[in-house]
């Protein structure tokens, strides 16, 4: 039996989107012999999320001191089991595409040399129309650096995008989680994978990105210049750094 947890961190402006969230994740379809599981964690101690997690067996629901999304998916593995085999990612306010799940699995159950995998995402305007990406890659492999390369040319925006991440467990585990920042926290933990183990990009869309204004990256500090430098140098600085070094999976050549 294979496993993938799917890991969503939460504070209380966003919890209202966890339905939707929910919705996505019950109709997804895995292929034989593989199950899902849900982590839910909240950014903080309150009781305003609490009432928006389903009960239901399969979904598991903990609460953390506050220190951002990236503190708590980190936090969140601490009930990821040494039998999963695949972490994904979900944000609360996002939602999983139709087989989205099972394309992460295909993948890296077929190609042991990867590590990770992203796929096409696609914007949620509040008048529910959809927009798409203007710079996605071709669907395959995307080779180590690459996501740097791009990001150091674009402004430091890649052309994957780290909402959609699904990561073997045990890279994620070596890679200490998603970085220590406020913010950019996933574009950090993106890079880094990419500096020591090669991925996959799906061109068929796997999320649906929520734009509202409550959004962490809608507000102000979010752009801020000094703190948006000071993050981007810390991401840089550590997918560099990883990128002399080699992962191998267990599984591969």
């Amino acid at each position: 039996m294979g496993r993938v947890v799917v890991v969503t961190a939460v504070h209380g402006p966003s919890a209202s989107h966890l339905s939707d969230a929910w919705k996505s994740l019950r109709e997804q379809e895995l292929p034989a012999g593989w199950e899902w599981r849900w982590v839910v964690q909240e950014d903080g101690k309150s009781d305003d999320v609490a009432p928006h997690v389903p009960r239901d067996d399969r979904v598991s629901f903990g609460q953390g001191r506050q220190g951002g999304p990236g503190v708590a998916r980190t936090l969140a593995l601490s009930r990821v089991g040494q039998d999963v085999d695949l972490v994904r990612v979900l944000d609360a306010d996002d939602m999983l595409t139709p087989g989205a799940l099972s394309r992460d699995v295909r993948v890296l159950t077929s190609r042991p040399q990867l590590g990770w995998t992203t796929a096409r995402v696609l914007d949620l305007l509040p008048d529910g129309s959809r927009v798409g990406f203007d710079q996605d890659p071709p669907e395959g492999v995307v080779e180590r650096g690459a996501v740097l390369e791009h990001w150091q040319a674009h402004d430091y925006r890649a052309q994957v995008h780290p909402a959609s991440l699904c990561v073997r467990r045990d890279l994620l585990a070596a890679l200490g989680g998603w970085t220590a920042l406020p913010a950019s926290e996933d574009t950090g933990l993106l890079l880094a994978l990419n500096a020591v183990a090669e991925g996959w990009f799906h061109g068929e869309a796997g999320l649906l990105y929520r734009k509202w204004p409550g959004q962490a990256t809608s507000l102000p500090d979010h752009t801020e210049t000094v703190e948006r430098n000071a993050r981007m140098a810390v991401v840089e600085a550590r997918a560099k750094a990883l990128g002399r070094m080699r992962w191998r999976y267990p599984g591969g050549e």
